[in-house]
């Protein structure tokens, strides 16, 4: 069977999440890509950061605009013509992590059950959207009475499969996540409610979902005999 190796890798993943805690009041679901660069030691502990972006087009907060409503049903532009204005739920995150594999057999020791935690920061926020339009009222520095961001610290826990190739370059991982955000709003006032405080107290941002990512280790150039005994 094979050894297991030091070797440091880096990969790409898509995953997806589902909002919970005090985030399933704004959002539904979120598509997440990412990038992660890993150093994994010969005793399958391994040690990397992650930078992860997450987009969305489902947005559950309703009446942000509504004070900008004309008597006609529109949102006008700077021209007084009707104008179009799209929120889109938008987010990132960077950790850095530990892991350990288990491997489960002992033809590649490589690969296995992997588990992860880490921590690091987090940010969510909407991006307002207006197109050719220019709709004055929400321009610039007007959007951050309505983009409700929010910044924290996060902690993720990982577990999944993961499969590094003894001979090819095709590794792969997949598995589920659970991420817990410890944020605050950092907007003093929301222009859409200006009469309601925006709280300060801390929000429990929750996450749970999967991810699959493609690896590639950069094996040492020495002879592959040295990896099998």
């Amino acid at each position: 069977g094979s050894t297991p190796v030091a070797v440091p890798v880096v990969g790409v993943h898509y995953g997806g999440a589902f909002s919970g805690g005090d985030l399933v009041e704004r959002y539904h679901y979120f598509n997440r890509v990412g990038l992660t660069a890993v150093y994994k030691f010969k005793s399958n502990w391994s040690l990397g950061i992650e930078s992860v972006f997450w987009f969305s087009d489902s947005v559950k907060l309703t009446g942000l605009f509504d004070h900008l409503v004309d008597n006609a049903g529109t949102i006008t532009n700077d021209l007084g013509m009707p104008a179009a204005v799209f929120v889109y739920p938008r987010g990132v995150h960077a950790n850095v992590y530990v892991g350990k594999l288990f491997p489960l057999n002992q033809s590649n020791r490589n690969s296995g059950i992997l588990v992860q935690l880490s921590g690091g920061y987090i940010l969510h926020r909407l991006r307002i959207e207006t197109n050719d339009n220019v709709v004055p009222q929400i321009e610039l520095d007007y959007k951050k009475g309505y983009d409700r961001l929010t910044t924290g610290f996060n902690t993720q826990q990982f577990v999944g499969y993961s499969f590094l190739n003894n001979k090819g370059a095709v590794s792969f991982y997949g598995g589920l996540y659970f991420q817990q955000g410890f944020t605050h709003n950092r907007r003093t006032i929301n222009f859409d409610q200006p009469d309601i405080p925006v709280s300060t107290a801390l929000r429990l941002d929750l996450q749970t979902g999967f991810r699959v990512g493609w690896y590639i280790p950069f094996y040492s150039a020495e002879p592959r005999e040295y990896y099998y005994n």
